[in-house]
């Protein structure tokens, strides 16, 4: 059984594919875009899961394929490889009819995407996301990027997937680690925008977390259905789509001052920033501290980061997380942007927010 969420975007609209072992499925779902040989884009530890079973499945529809396999980790994500993954892409002859296919977590999906957006004035690509976090947020809505030492995806732009394919078998090989991290983005859809999602994951969270096919299948659906329906809505983040960035304004600032390193990853600090914000919107008198507790609670009790103090070794300071803020994209007229909440389920932008506040809850 699988699940199709379509993205609404006129001649550009795509399919997101969710279900279990889809990957099997890959090589007809992609044959309506492939033209040529198909360079498959991957890290080297999802080479050794799945690229094997992919190439297999693109075999059998006779599709040709090209594997580009990179070093894992945020460090690939950056000028380097950048340079690097086109090189080898012209090396395989990729034209302007081709697609390329991304296979792994945000990183991958990140940078591929974006070597695809650049390659020859633009490439088509295909996103297989194998981990929690690339199926419920970074494989959908077309932003590709790389990080530079000043901040996490200041270089890139907005380039849509041809395709999405989902497989929520390949998250049975995740490190608990990397599913908890996924699950912060699943926990924020319920924070910004459905009340009702946040309450079933309270129910049924932990069900998908030990690894239950169909809670995992709903999570991953409901999530990318209501992103989807925002990027239609709004494509180049002018608006609403900036809701999907709550938590983010914190959550890359922790990670630009942890290095962008294994003491925090994407999610972790999605998860940590997002309580941040929800302690912003209550210290501002916008929301109930009942909502922040239990948010944060149902992080905790998963077994995520909830705070500062839980990254490991030294704690970065307020002032140099202000001053990695001001790096952020969504910086505008040099005011800080925030997505704040008037309760769970709420979410809304600010640009009014004193930094007085700001320095407080980062200091608590």
């Amino acid at each position: 059984m699988s699940e199709t969420i379509r993205v609404g975007l006129g001649d550009r609209s795509y399919d997101i594919h969710v279900g279990e072992g889809l990957l099997a499925q890959a090589g007809a779902l992609l044959a309506p875009f492939a033209r040529g040989a198909v360079p498959v884009v991957t890290d080297s530890h999802v080479a050794k899961l799945h690229l094997d079973p992919l190439i297999a499945s693109l075999t059998r529809a006779g599709i040709k394929t090209v594997p580009i396999v990179l070093s894992p980790g945020e460090g690939t994500k950056s000028f380097a490889g950048l340079e690097r993954l086109t090189t080898e892409l012209l090396r395989a002859n990729v034209d302007r009819g081709g697609l390329i296919v991304a296979l792994g977590g945000g990183v991958i999906g990140d940078l591929a995407g974006f070597a695809a957006g650049v390659l020859k004035r633009g490439v088509d690509f295909a996103q297989i996301p194998t981990t929690l976090l690339s199926q419920v947020d970074s494989s959908v809505g077309g932003k590709t990027a790389i990080n530079v030492p000043e901040g996490k995806n200041l270089i890139g732009m907005f380039h849509q997937p041809r395709v999405v394919i989902a497989d929520i078998a390949t998250l049975k090989t995740l490190p608990k680690r990397e599913l908890l991290a996924g699950y912060a983005e699943v926990a924020k859809y319920g924070a910004l925008g459905d009340a009702k999602f946040f309450d079933w994951l309270a129910v049924n969270g932990a069900k998908a977390l030990a690894g239950d096919a169909a809670a995992l299948a709903h999570i991953v659906a409901h999530s990318c259905q209501m992103k989807a329906d925002i990027v239609a809505r709004d494509e180049r983040e002018t608006g609403e789509r900036a809701l999907l960035n709550l938590g983010h304004t914190f959550g890359h600032a922790l990670e630009a001052t942890t290095g962008f390193s294994d003491r925090l990853l994407h999610g972790e600090g999605v998860a940590i920033g997002t309580v941040l914000a929800m302690q912003l919107s209550v210290k501002l008198g916008l929301s109930p501290a009942a909502d922040a507790a239990r948010f944060a609670k149902h992080l905790k009790d998963a077994g995520l980061p909830a705070s500062i103090a839980d990254i490991p070794g030294p704690r970065p300071g307020a002032e140099a997380l202000i001053a990695a803020m001001a790096h952020d994209k969504k910086v505008k007229d040099g005011k800080l942007t925030f997505v704040l909440v008037k309760g769970l389920g709420h979410a809304f932008t600010s640009r009014d927010v004193p930094l007085d506040a700001v320095r407080a809850v980062l200091s608590s």
